[in-house]
């Protein structure tokens, strides 16, 4: 429940202020996007600061596939997760649409196609799942903001927008509004998220193997240069995350 919720949120965000981005823009599509952004990054932290103690506040099959991969969700809990994040996803579609007066579901016209698209899809997931990943074992506090910080820049870096989502893909190919992506263009933009959050996964799997020690970081600097005395007052991420 919390992840469908979280996810009908989400895209309520995405696609609500993308309405309203663009009516108040007066054709303007770079405020419009930047409207589009701000409020997608905000809402991220809310939702993720809400929901995240209760079910990790995923929102996201390829995060989903990556935190089973790595051992911190059971696979039996996978495909529960990824029928809540995707109807909650439509379902935050439907809201958009009814608070902005808008066919409740319409399939999009917006074309995102080609390979520099696909390519852009691939980088902005491999990068969001990376952050998440490294932060939730080293500073799990942060991962609320650094997910906001990292999607609000990748809206921006990425020829795609950074959808970096298979049910937020797959949603937003059912609002014919700014935020919206073609039906035809959705298998390309899935395959490349699913292979970006694979890769991302591997890598620090690689980077932090599970059971290896953590590097304790204070204030920025490793615990080799900080003194024993010091260390010894210090609470672990891991544990300041649990608090």
């Amino acid at each position: 429940m919390a992840e469908a919720i979280g996810s009908a949120f989400l895209l309520a965000a995405v696609v609500g202020s993308g309405i309203m981005g663009v009516r108040l823009a007066g054709g303007n599509v770079g405020v419009a996007l930047l409207a589009n952004t701000l409020a997608t990054g905000a809402a991220l932290v809310a939702l993720i600061l809400t929901f995240g103690p209760i079910s990790g506040a995923h929102l996201n099959p390829a995060v989903t596939l990556a935190e089973a991969w790595q051992g911190r969700l059971p696979w039996r809990d996978v495909l529960a997760y990824w029928g809540a994040q995707i109807l909650g996803a439509f379902a935050g579609v439907v809201a958009a649409h009814a608070m902005f007066s808008e066919p409740l579901l319409a399939a999009s016209r917006q074309t995102r196609a080609g390979g520099a698209q696909v390519f852009s899809e691939f980088v902005a997931t491999f990068g969001l799942v990376a952050v998440i990943q490294g932060c939730a074992r080293l500073r799990p506090p942060t991962v609320p903001f650094a997910v906001a910080a990292y999607i609000t820049a990748a809206y921006w870096f990425t020829a795609s927008t950074s959808f970096a989502n298979p049910a937020v893909t797959l949603a937003r190919a059912a609002t014919d509004t700014f935020t919206g992506i073609r039906p035809a263009d959705v298998p390309g933009f899935i395959v490349a998220q699913l292979c970006g959050a694979a890769a991302a996964t591997a890598l620090f799997r690689w980077l932090l193997p599970a059971g290896a020690p953590e590097p304790a970081l204070v204030e920025g600097r490793s615990a080799e240069s900080t003194p024993a005395s010091t260390r010894a007052k210090t609470v672990s991420p891991r544990s300041a995350g649990r608090a």
